[in-house]
């Protein structure tokens, strides 16, 4: 379940539950094709539909991943860990307070995010995937399922390899251009 501070309600880091290679082979049977689009375009089209999944997408993200509901998920780049359980919410890497032990800065009784993305990715060979560089979290997508935005194509410039000296293109969401 999402771990937060009682005093504060600030994320606190929370070890996903389950195995990185399993979700690896779930996030390949939900890759986006047309059968997806076709869903997520149905969901959006009967609200209560579209209601529905919402809750049990934030039900098992939550109690799997600790999800806060971003709308922008970056767990199938960081071995199913989600980096915005960092108490700092950093996307691209861990503070410079991490610990020698792995502790978190913050909660030296925790582990340390992105020490837990580290040890999930090398171990399932997708270290690369941690050289991504991402975006930051674009506020107004806050609460949105992450599931109808992968399948409709709108978090595809979320993420990209960090080239030295160069950006990559940002592209404006659906929400900001006024579209859905």
């Amino acid at each position: 379940m999402e771990s937060r501070n009682p005093r504060n309600g600030a994320p606190m880091p929370h070890a996903p539950r389950g195995s990185a290679r399993a979700y690896y082979r779930l996030h390949r049977v939900l890759a986006r094709n047309r059968a997806w689009e076709a869903l997520a375009g149905y969901l959006e089209s009967h609200s209560r539909a579209f209601q529905a999944f919402g809750a049990a997408e934030e039900w098992s993200k939550r109690e799997l991943f600790g999800c806060r509901m971003c709308g922008q998920c970056a767990l199938p780049l960081t071995g199913y860990v989600c980096p915005m359980n960092c108490p700092k919410q950093l996307r691209n890497g861990p503070c410079g307070g991490v610990r020698g032990d792995g502790g978190c800065e913050v909660y030296p009784e925790l582990q340390c995010v992105w020490v837990l993305a580290y040890e999930r990715t090398s171990t399932t060979g997708h270290l690369q995937d941690l050289s991504m560089l991402h975006r930051p979290i674009d506020q107004r997508r806050q609460g949105e399922s992450s599931w109808v935005n992968f399948w409709r194509g709108r978090d595809e410039a979320q993420a990209a390899e960090a080239v030295p000296g160069a950006l990559p293109p940002i592209r404006p969401s659906a929400k900001a251009t006024g579209s859905l």
